[in-house]
């Protein structure tokens, strides 16, 4: 059943980015009242760039494991498997 959930997962993962972009986009724009600084960009100090990186990642992180989890949910009550393992492994 698992090869049916990957199609899935890589659309999801898409929508998740893109997702994560706009609302990146958003918080940023309301904290600095300026684009997102990069690491490209020359006159930005490092702790700009740092912080922008720290948050666009912890947002990506956040969207793509809920949505990631919200398909495996669904997956599971419309096929009854899931998708993954059911618990992590013990160490």
């Amino acid at each position: 059943m698992r090869f049916i959930f990957v199609p899935f997962s890589i659309a999801g993962s898409l929508v998740a980015g893109l997702i994560g972009t706009k609302i990146f986009t958003y918080l940023w724009g309301r904290i600095a009242n300026e684009e997102a600084p990069d690491s490209g960009h020359r006159d930005v100090s490092w702790s700009k760039v740092l912080i922008a990186s720290a948050l666009q990642g912890a947002i990506f992180r956040l969207t793509r494991t809920a949505f990631d989890r919200g398909q495996r949910t669904a997956f599971y009550r419309l096929l009854g498997s899931w998708p993954g393992e059911k618990k992590p492994d013990a160490k």
